[in-house]
């Protein structure tokens, strides 16, 4: 990809509206000075003392947050919080943000805000250490008046948008935001408007949506199709037959190995990942790549080039510790010049 190429593509984006569908939580970092432990008086045990708390955004909201830093034109946020003081750091959080629209994020008595609370000690010298998160989720199915507000939602959107995001972040199924109806209502979309980009992911693998575009990994190949996934050609060959049977584009990422992706009736194509260049953590990775997927495709890009600007972006993100990162279009044109972008 040359300059003018990228600058075209990302020049679009300030225009794009973007409707992220799913699983909002609050990360909570509680950061720990180890110089400060102590022995409690009460109960003999070691005390972690927290001497800084920051919230942002998570699950859905990574991708979000990604986004904003790419600095898409408008983002409708489609989720719940609860009405509890989580709920109002989350909805805080997300309206700090440019180009937000909270329009269709509900309130709602009948759930609680998913939170993952992340205690990190911070030590002089040493990379940020993460101990055992304390994480709040709804463990209940959710409520069938709430699938249906969301799932109208979904469709009331689906004509005032360039691209739609599912993001399914809960362990079991049918307890957060994408449950049957709101899936379905996002294929209805596609349906009617068959120009309507919509990709989709879960942690529990995609195997529970109706047709829709995708972005999995390896394993979650193999577990859809079957077939164990064990070289780079048998990947491609399996996410090219799913983007013709869905008539939806197939991504799947590969860790170390990049990323493959494939159009409907075309070949798949491979991306490489960039070499680890220190420190990695690697969380917020694909949701990074979702997010520049997306962005790229509805700016105009093709196939091996939206993989390339999701490479360089989830690149970006794993050498930021101590954080769930974002890169921005500047951050984006950085790496590139680096690595292989030329102008002509």
């Amino acid at each position: 990809m040359n300059r003018e190429r990228f600058q075209q593509i990302t020049g679009r984006y300030r225009d794009l509206k973007i409707a992220i569908v799913g699983d909002f939580c609050l990360d909570r970092y509680l950061e720990i000075d180890p110089a400060r432990s102590e022995i409690s008086i009460e109960t003999g045990l070691p005390v972690h003392n927290v001497v800084r708390v920051r919230s942002q955004p998570g699950a859905a909201g990574t991708i979000l947050n990604n986004l904003v830093a790419l600095g898409i034109g408008e983002i409708f946020a489609v989720g719940f919080c609860g009405e509890d003081g989580e709920g109002f750091e989350l909805k805080r959080a997300l309206a700090a943000q440019p180009g937000v629209n909270l329009e269709h994020f509900v309130t709602t008595p009948l759930r609680r805000t998913f939170v993952y609370c992340k205690p990190l000690v911070l030590e002089a010298g040493q990379p940020p250490r993460e101990l055992n998160r304390l994480d709040s989720k709804n463990w209940t199915e959710t409520p069938e008046e709430l699938q249906r507000d969301l799932a109208s939602r979904v469709a009331a959107l689906a004509g005032r948008v360039d691209a739609m995001i599912l993001m399914d972040q809960v362990d079991i199924a049918e307890t957060g935001v994408v449950s049957g109806p709101v899936a379905n209502a996002a294929r209805a979309a596609v349906v009617g408007r068959p120009d309507l980009l919509v990709l989709a992911d879960s942690r529990r693998g995609v195997q529970h949506f109706p047709p829709l575009g995708f972005k999995m990994n390896a394993a979650e190949l193999a577990k859809l199709s079957g077939s164990a996934t064990e070289s780079l050609q048998a990947v491609q060959a399996q996410a090219a037959e799913l983007a013709t049977k869905n008539g939806q584009p197939v991504f799947v990422t590969l860790a170390e190995q990049g990323i493959v992706g494939a159009a409907p009736g075309r070949p798949a194509e491979h991306i490489p990942s960039y070499p680890v260049r220190g420190p990695i953590d690697i969380v917020g990775a694909g949701d990074a790549t979702m997010a520049n997927l997306t962005a790229a495709l509805a700016g105009g890009a093709d196939i091996p080039e939206a993989m390339q600007l999701a490479m360089t972006g989830a690149s970006l993100v794993i050498h930021q510790l101590g954080t769930t990162g974002t890169a921005s279009v500047a951050q984006l044109a950085e790496l590139l010049e680096e690595g292989v972008m030329r102008s002509e």
